[in-house]
């Protein structure tokens, strides 16, 4: 059994069209995915795809004009938006893209203190052995200077504030981490140190979705990797089959990503990803850009199929 469980998502954003008109702009459509325990699961894909949605439809933080079709399962049962409310902060952990998430108002080793329940109320820990053993791990773990813990975010540079959100989502318990582009402007040694504690969760059990845009760290840490395009997971497979020339990759899109790389030759895909809910056709998504589409891809939207060990939504991979 999987510990979350995506079936048929699809997202989209009630707007104002004319005087009194509304439409419904489609972000995500009919996802599939999966994440097990110990297991770390990358999304990767360009901006635009419907990768940080994702993220805000796992822990229940969408805005009010969005609309979530398709069932998400988290061990088993319906992920509600009840359920959501009572895990998230605990079991169910979030590191977003933006560090305007901290609160400016509060130093951030107490935002880095896990939180409990006490009669039904979130409360944080806040002793000073629990403060002191704080600013020790983000000394140690994250490579943050001494006396971070006693500073504001506003005092503390950009990587900075990424690592101290990092350290908000793994000083806890939790059972499922959603990190969403947490590592621009982190350095390199640092990044490599971060994945190397990120692997050691996911030993321990608890599953990881890693959001990015930089296969090559993905690389390193994740047991699967799923790529987006245009809403939706256009293939999923294991990090072994990134190797050579993309021979082992299934998807069109995927191989052009990965070939794309500068260590893999620098080869440009012509044409752009098409805008969310106003260039998505019926059919293949990617079809404008593929040079083996033919009719049926215009008329029908692939299915994801198990082909070769891994998932993938084109007619033509055998």
């Amino acid at each position: 059994m999987a510990l979350l469980d995506i079936e048929g998502v699809s997202v989209s954003f009630r707007r104002a069209r004319g005087w009194f008109g509304h439409e419904q702009t489609y972000v995500i459509q009919n996802l599939d995915l999966s994440i097990n325990e110990g297991e770390i699961v990358a999304v990767v894909g360009a901006s635009g795809s419907g990768k940080s949605v994702l993220a805000q439809a796992i822990v229940g933080i969408l805005p009010a004009n969005a609309r979530l079709e398709g069932r998400i399962s988290y061990s088993g049962k319906p992920l509600t938006p009840k359920r959501q409310l009572h895990l998230r902060g605990e079991e169910l952990m979030l590191i977003p893209q933006s560090v305007s998430y901290l609160d400016p108002l509060m130093k951030v080793g107490r935002q880095v203190q896990p939180v409990t329940r006490d009669v039904g109320r979130k409360r944080r820990l806040m002793t000073r052995s629990h403060l002191k053993k704080t600013e020790q791990e983000l000394t140690d773990r994250y490579h943050l200077p001494q006396g971070t813990g006693g500073k504001y975010p506003f005092e503390l540079s950009g990587g900075m504030a990424r690592r101290v959100l990092m350290a908000t989502a793994t000083t806890g318990q939790a059972k499922l981490i959603i990190a969403d582009e947490p590592t621009p402007g982190i350095h390199p040694e640092v990044l490599a140190e971060t994945m190397k504690q990120f692997r050691k969760l996911a030993n321990q059990g608890v599953g990881i979705l890693w959001i990015t845009h930089d296969i090559t760290t993905a690389l390193t840490a994740a047991d699967r990797i799923t790529v987006f395009y245009a809403g939706t997971n256009v293939e999923t497979t294991q990090v072994d089959d990134f190797t050579g020339t993309g021979e082992r990759l299934r998807h069109p899109y995927t191989k052009a990503l990965w070939n794309a790389l500068p260590q893999n030759g620098f080869q440009p895909l012509p044409g752009s990803q098409p805008l969310a809910g106003l260039e998505i056709a019926a059919g293949c998504s990617f079809a404008p850009r593929c040079s083996a589409a033919t009719a049926a891809c215009t008329r029908e939207r692939p299915q994801l199929r198990n082909i070769r060990g891994g998932e993938v939504r084109c007619f033509h991979v055998t």
